[in-house]
């Protein structure tokens, strides 16, 4: 908890998860991974300035505060993914070389942008998820998924196969945030 009493951006509050009303089961197990996730990943920037979360001290080109916006950008689309189907994605075979470049900001911190507002709007986004999660009717509802070279063609998912990946996702880059916070400072997650 920070001085106001409220929960900080860096600290899992498992609230949200008991909070949810008539949330269990499954839904409660995929909320509870995910919002394991979702701490692993902001943790990573605990006391960090806008120009270290904007560095990029390894070979990869990601870096931390890039990181948070992106899987925020990621839970936003597959939770508009759920809800309206295809549609609300991309054709990634018709995308031009601007879309890429957009696409590409995703994963930095551009120049206005701050870590506590990439952090707010990763907040959002988790929050919509969240919702999205315990008032939907059926997991087990598809759409089928937008035109990428990375799928099938009749490939179709599920909210619940939607969620799993975003848990995937945002767990994959929980570990890459640690070994950019590492190679920063020192600071590790765990150990």
């Amino acid at each position: 908890m920070n001085a106001n009493g409220n929960a900080d951006a860096h600290e899992l509050d498992t609230r949200d998860v008991a909070a949810a009303p008539g949330l269990t089961g499954e839904r409660a197990d995929l909320l509870e991974a995910l919002t394991k996730q979702r701490h692993f990943l902001r943790f990573t920037t605990r006391d960090l300035t806008d120009e270290q979360a904007g560095l990029r001290p390894t070979a990869s080109e990601l870096c931390l505060g890039g990181l948070i916006k992106h899987v925020a950008q990621v839970e936003r689309s597959w939770a508009d993914f759920i809800v309206h189907g295809s549609s609300a994605m991309p054709d990634f075979t018709a995308m031009t070389e601007a879309d890429w470049a957009r696409r590409t900001d995703g994963f930095r911190l551009l120049p206005g942008e701050t870590l506590e507002g990439v952090l707010a709007d990763y907040a959002e986004a988790a929050r919509r998820t969240d919702e999205l999660l315990a008032g939907l009717p059926d997991l087990g509802a598809t759409h089928a998924l937008p035109k990428a070279p990375w799928y099938d063609g009749d490939a179709r998912w599920s909210a619940r196969r939607v969620l799993m990946h975003v848990i995937a996702e945002t767990a994959q880059h929980a570990g890459h945030a640690d070994i950019i916070r590492e190679s920063l400072d020192g600071a590790k997650s765990m150990g």
